[in-house]
């Protein structure tokens, strides 16, 4: 079943257009590596599909699950299940993370009409999801990012996407600044999560990543558009011949 299409998506910020008729499938189950060179929009893919307010659609259709996507909320997209983790994930000084994600959790149990969860099972679950990315208990009864590492906020973004259980999870560069150790426990988290009724895009740079994600598809973006798809074997060639190949041939 196709969980995300997106059909000739294009979208601008501040008068620029950077996306330019973007087409993209993605079906249950399935990892996704979106590569390119910088200012190609990847970014501006994740914010797009998330709801960012500072960009603008100007045209073209995204269907999630059958839903029109761009005609929801931020927060509606959250609640069907698009969960996106940020290159530079921010502090909320002052908001303890149990009481964060207790909130986004009720949150989202309410708008599909559920009860609050009891408390207790809420620990419970608490427990189980840190274990998935070695995020210490310390780390998760502090407020939400603050005084964290790089590689913690990065695992505490794992967390919560183990908390949420979306159904489409893109991860924006989630890979920048971790160290070897760092990068693996959060590769594995991810790969803990797959499930055959989810997502997960991964938008990188470096095929590291995509050494302990294994993604079953692999675009290449560049200027607005994806502009070649392949197996894992594309993310070897980008490595060792770099974008110039692929800009020559989409340049003709």
């Amino acid at each position: 079943m196709k969980l995300l299409e997106v059909r000739d998506l294009r979208a601008s910020v501040e008068g620029k257009e950077i996306l330019k008729g973007l087409d993209l499938s993605i079906g249950e189950g399935e990892v996704h590596a979106i590569m390119g060179p910088n200012g190609s929009g990847k970014s501006t893919l994740s914010e797009v599909l998330a709801g960012n307010p500072a960009f603008t659609v100007t045209g073209g259709t995204v269907e999630f699950h059958g839903i029109d996507l761009l005609s929801l909320t931020p927060e509606d997209r959250s609640h069907e299940g698009l969960f996106l983790s940020f290159q530079y994930p921010v502090e909320i000084p002052g908001v303890s993370m149990t009481n964060f994600m207790r909130a986004a959790i009720n949150a989202k149990r309410k708008y599909f009409g559920e009860p609050p969860m009891a408390a207790t099972e809420f620990l419970k679950m608490m427990r189980e999801r840190r274990g998935i990315v070695e995020l210490d208990n310390k780390l998760a009864s502090r407020s939400v990012n603050e005084g964290f590492s790089g590689g913690e906020k990065k695992r505490n973004e794992i967390f919560q996407m183990a908390m949420l259980e979306p159904r489409l999870s893109i991860l924006d560069e989630t890979d920048s600044g971790l160290d070897i150790d760092a990068l693996r426990v959060v590769a594995e988290g991810v790969n803990k999560l797959k499930k055959p009724t989810n997502a997960t895009v991964v938008i990188t740079h470096y095929q590291r990543l995509l050494d302990y994600i294994k993604p079953d598809f692999v675009h290449v973006l560049y200027k607005g558009r994806i502009v070649r798809t392949g197996g894992p074997e594309l993310a070897l060639e980008l490595e060792e011949r770099g974008y110039d190949w692929i800009k020559e041939e989409a340049d003709r």
